[in-house]
């Protein structure tokens, strides 16, 4: 009988492929950066040299819901307040399938060739029912996203008012800070995103349709006497006739609104972003609104009255949370909403329950994000 120690294992005997490390240590390390909060300074420093990539992170943090990250997000927006404010803010708005995205996408480059850095925030509408967005306006405007002196920042609109992303306002200051001196802002166009981009814009523009039979909406009050600016789009080919009819309608219904406090009388364009046209005369148009605002005050009026409406409007959606997330209230809205579906309690009575739950010492005591 063989001397079984003789024998060495086929383990042994052939040479095979080394042990693999039991730890990745290259996954251990990348987990360690995502867990690890970003320094504020770090960031900041970046972001005034025009780093896109610390814009980007900063973005983030200030549209992330997580306490940590809110509190660095807003110590990054008020060290880099010094160095905003200075640009042009264009608000554009329209229903879908009006080319917002394509005539964006025209606009931006128009001002990156005139030597301009553009910022475009475009908020996606987010799913009722998944609360999903797509984000893809990057690929919507594919050009203008490889352009070195424009950036793109799709976010997701949430369950906000009109569409519009609620740390929209702290982006556009990092963007500022940034560098960027064209802050182009895209609505959904549905609802009552405009208004909530009219609040935080100097020069809005309205995209129109010819054809699309809303030409007598233009006698209505609402969007388009927020508007400082309406474009026919689309105005190519077959379509040009169409959209002369339009402008007429509109230049029209037009005279029917009161003057504008800012002294501006909006005039309606044609333009074809898909071929580049009416572009130019866009821009001159909203380069005599910026001039003719800030000679006469407007200009900074308006930004001032922007500035207390989002400090009300920030307040409100603090207390807002802060309520929400309170535990007796958490606890008692359950069987309230259970009341309620029984029909045993009106909504009035459940609110003045809820508002009792509160120990307001202890409410407005309590450390806000």
């Amino acid at each position: 009988m063989k001397d079984a120690s003789k024998h060495k294992s086929a383990r042994l005997e052939v040479k095979g492929v080394d042990d693999l490390p039991r730890i990745n240590h290259k996954l251990v390390a990348a987990l360690h950066r995502r867990n690890t909060l970003p320094d504020a300074e770090v960031l900041v420093e970046k972001i005034l040299s025009g780093d896109k990539i610390a814009l980007s992170k900063a973005i983030t943090l200030i549209e992330s819901n997580q306490p940590k990250h809110f509190k660095i997000g807003q110590k990054i927006v008020k060290k880099c307040l010094p160095y905003a404010e200075q640009s042009i803010r264009i608000g554009i708005t329209g229903v879908p399938g009006v080319g917002k995205s394509t005539f964006i996408e025209s606009l931006g480059q128009h001002y990156t060739r005139s030597g301009h850095k553009v910022a475009v925030l475009a908020v996606d509408p987010s799913s009722s029912l998944s609360k999903g967005s797509i984000l893809g306006d990057k690929t919507r405007m594919e050009q203008l996203a490889r352009d070195e002196s424009a950036y793109i920042r799709p976010s997701p609109s949430g369950n906000n008012l009109g569409g519009v992303a609620r740390k929209t306002r702290e982006t556009i200051l990092l963007c500022e800070a940034a560098g960027f001196d064209r802050i182009i802002i895209e609505t959904v166009g549905v609802g009552q995103s405009e208004t909530i981009a009219h609040s935080m814009v100097d020069f809005f523009l309205l995209l129109k349709l010819a054809g699309a039979g809303d030409e007598l909406q233009g006698i209505k009050r609402g969007i388009i006497e927020m508007a400082d600016l309406i474009v026919i789009n689309k105005a190519e080919n077959d379509n040009r006739h169409a959209a002369k009819l339009a402008q007429k309608a509109f230049q029209t219904a037009l005279h029917f609104y009161p003057p504008k406090p800012s002294g501006w009388f909006p005039k309606v364009l044609l333009a074809s972003a898909l071929y580049n046209k009416g572009t130019d005369l866009i821009v001159k148009e909203i380069e005599s609104y910026v001039q003719l605002t800030k000679q006469n005050g407007y200009f900074e009026q308006k930004r001032t009255e922007q500035n207390i409406f989002w400090l009300n409007e920030t307040v409100i959606q603090q207390l807002k949370e802060r309520f929400f997330t309170n535990e007796s209230v958490k606890n008692t809205l359950q069987e309230l909403l259970k009341q309620l579906e029984e029909k045993k309690i009106t909504a009035f009575e459940a609110a003045e329950i809820l508002l009792k739950k509160i120990n307001y010492n202890e409410f407005f005591q309590k450390k806000f994000n």
